[in-house]
């Protein structure tokens, strides 16, 4: 844990600098047998297009409002620090008729629609699949980013003190965002090398930091799991086992 992070990419950038091969997210989906394992230098490559996308194709600019209809998933997590990276605040189940850009998964096309700026769709397909058509007004992500480069550097700094979050009518700055995350950590006894499994969904910051900050800020990583309601306990035993987890949030 770097004292020095001020800002969710800083955490990111610490992490890469520390140890590049280690795992941060492991993705489980239980309804389609999909496992994905990033490493912390494949996670910030994912980052580091993404946030070229938004910044470039997209003209996103720093203030900027994205509504980000998307469920606890590997992908999400990429776009929250796509957006950290690029000073756009991203809005977890945000208005799409208020916000200036929109993220939507296969489920929520529909509500994303109401936003008037540039949409993108997720197909949330196994291995970052794409739609078989992209649906119509949006542009296909996994289509969009695989051209784009792999390192990411700001038109403008990303201030700590801005807006970079919101989630369940709270708002953080990105320096608050990491202050919560370290003391989430903290209270949940993670350090470094720590593994959470977590089932939790992103719709609450309890489910937004068990499943992506608290582990970034304290050094861990993260097992994300979705759609756990048919895993037996003994699949659950195992996975903890397989996994090496030390904390189990459900």
């Amino acid at each position: 844990m770097n004292a020095i992070d001020r800002t969710p990419a800083d955490l990111l950038r610490s992490a890469l600098a520390a140890d590049p091969a280690r795992p941060l997210v492991t993705f489980y989906d239980d309804a389609t047998g999909e496992r994905v394992e990033l490493s912390v230098a494949t996670f910030a490559n994912w980052v580091a297009k993404t946030a070229n996308l938004l910044q470039g194709d997209l003209s996103a600019e720093p203030g900027d409002r994205l509504a980000l209809l998307l469920p606890a998933h590997w992908q999400s997590a990429v776009w929250l620090l796509a957006c950290h990276s690029t000073g756009v605040v991203a809005e977890v189940g945000g208005d799409p008729a208020a916000a200036d850009l929109v993220v939507s998964g296969p489920d929520t096309l529909d509500a994303a629609r109401a936003c008037s700026g540039e949409r993108i769709a997720l197909a949330l397909r196994p291995l970052g699949g794409r739609f078989p058509h992209a649906p119509e007004g949006f542009a296909d992500y996994a289509v969009e980013v695989p051209g784009q480069g792999d390192r990411f550097a700001p038109f403008a700094p990303v201030e700590p003190d801005e807006p970079a979050l919101a989630v369940a009518g709270r708002e953080l700055t990105g320096a608050e965002l990491v202050e919560e995350a370290r003391a989430e950590a903290a209270r949940l006894g993670l350090g470094p090398s720590d593994r959470v499994l977590s089932g939790l969904g992103w719709e609450t910051w309890e489910g937004l930091a068990a499943g992506l900050y608290a582990p970034l800020a304290a050094g861990g990583s993260v097992v994300l799991c979705r759609n756990t309601g048919g895993l037996s306990e003994e699949g659950l035993a195992r996975r903890v086992a397989d996994e090496r987890v030390d904390l189990t949030l459900l």
